[in-house]
């Protein structure tokens, strides 16, 4: 079994928007997605999805374009981005899911021996100090990933990965600590994928938090392609 990931799809099946407005590099999408993912991806294999994944308001909507995903190989494992408005209750969300897909909300989900965990995350210090808005966001998004982590706990087994999904980035430069980074710095995943950066090359963005490898895998700045991430039979 191999693990891939690739964030940022923004299907928009039933309210058309088309992504060339922000950037000639979205040419061809998500055909370009599709082509790669079949070229790539086994039905043994899982793919990550973190985040903002639908321009969907409604989860109706959002569902017609997650079948498109579902019959694509491999089982996905969806967490939320802050454009997926459509995002119901875990409870609704799980029982309208196409067979195949899986998805963390406050908790953890194990495929074969991989484990993985997750939270949306927010907008982190930087440069610039957060406001109190901010600070109470991201201070709940790391309470949120704490619960993950602890559900990841529950279900880890001897010998298995231990991955970590974010949607925003664990850090902003000059990446001083904040909450998100206290918990993964305390919770040793295997490494680390995020989205949400558009425009940005993955190796301009954050590389490690603590020593532990984060890796960009917005779909544009993975030409499409989804990136594997390991291969648990080596």
């Amino acid at each position: 079994m191999r693990v891939f990931a690739i964030a940022d799809l923004h299907l928009a099946t039933v309210i058309p928007k088309p992504m060339t407005v922000f950037g000639p590099q979205w040419a061809g999408h998500p055909e370009a997605i599709w082509s790669h993912w079949r070229e790539l991806v086994r039905d043994e294999d899982v793919v990550l999805l973190p985040g903002d994944l639908s321009w969907a308001m409604r989860l109706p909507d959002a569902l017609t374009d997650l079948s498109v995903v579902a019959e694509l190989p491999g089982t996905k494992v969806l967490l939320r981005g802050n454009h997926d408005y459509w995002w119901p209750t875990a409870s609704r969300l799980r029982a309208a899911l196409p067979a195949g897909m899986l998805a963390i909300v406050n908790d953890a989900v194990r495929v074969g021996n991989v484990v993985i965990c997750g939270s949306r995350g927010w907008t982190t210090p930087g440069h610039e100090a957060l406001n109190a808005e901010d600070e109470r966001l991201l201070t709940r998004e790391a309470e949120r990933l704490s619960l993950s982590v602890k559900a990841a706990g529950a279900l880890r087994q001897p010998g298995d990965h231990f991955l970590m999904m974010l949607h925003y980035p664990p850090a902003s430069p000059p990446y001083p600590p904040n909450p998100l980074t206290d918990v993964i710095a305390a919770a040793r995943p295997d490494l680390i994928v995020y989205g949400h950066l558009h425009g940005v090359p993955p190796e301009r963005a954050i590389q490690q938090v603590d020593g532990i490898p984060a890796y960009l895998v917005a779909a544009d700045g993975l030409k499409f392609r989804p990136k594997l991430l390991l291969d648990t039979s080596l």
